[in-house]
């Protein structure tokens, strides 16, 4: 009730929800704004009366995925966000970047490897077809030739990603981990996520590189 009572709230919320963002996502981006809603509540809301709507469609999107993301697991050594500097933090510098996997589309093959500069908003990205840490690591150094500035990669606690340590000597830079299920702590490519999931053509082949304007 404490969200339909709030118009604001409930619009937010739900915009959340058709942008398929998770409950979990939800509630940590509000707390970050200053706004409150739980992620059990979210939950509630979308069982209740009020968020049939919502409840279809999150089904109905369900069905369609054909592909699993790669699994999150647990990775050794990992160096965590709260972990980064200041000059991060602020978006001080260029090549601080983030990154993340999205599914090519369903009529598309593997994975895009997504990579977004904090400080220019620059996004880069590359398809894996034949999807492993070998061709991962590949992805990174292919965006590395072209972006040869990247200091810092922030992302999320992917399975690709176990051998992070090799990665961080391939590519000579620093890799921060957001914390498990806090993805908002990687807001800048989720937001880039967000705008290629509406634009990008289902079964593209190869993108270099776009530029995402604030």
């Amino acid at each position: 009730m404490k969200i339909v009572e709030n118009g604001k709230l409930q619009d937010t919320i739900e915009k959340l929800l058709y942008d398929d963002q998770t409950p979990e996502a939800i509630a940590g981006k509000l707390r970050n704004e200053g706004a409150w809603a739980s992620k059990d509540s979210i939950y509630r809301y979308i069982k209740s009366v009020y968020g049939r709507r919502v409840e279809a469609y999150r089904k109905k999107q369900k069905k369609r995925r054909t592909r699993k993301r790669p699994r999150v697991c647990k990775l050794k050594d990992r160096t965590f966000i709260d972990k980064r500097p200041m000059i991060i933090n602020t978006r001080k510098r260029i090549g601080d970047v983030e990154a993340d996997f999205i599914v090519s589309g369903r009529n598309g093959r593997g994975i895009l490897l997504v990579v977004v500069c904090r400080k220019a908003r620059i996004t880069f990205i590359e398809q894996i077809t034949t999807v492993n840490i070998e061709n991962v690591h590949s992805a990174f150094q292919k965006i590395k030739l072209r972006f040869t500035e990247m200091k810092t990669i922030t992302i999320d606690n992917d399975i690709l990603l176990q051998k992070h340590k090799e990665l961080e000597k391939l590519l000579n830079v620093k890799i921060y981990f957001c914390h498990p299920y806090h993805s908002w702590e990687k807001g800048t490519v989720e937001n880039a996520n967000k705008h290629m999931k509406r634009s990008i053509v289902p079964g593209i082949i190869k993108i270099t590189h776009v530029i995402i304007m604030k």
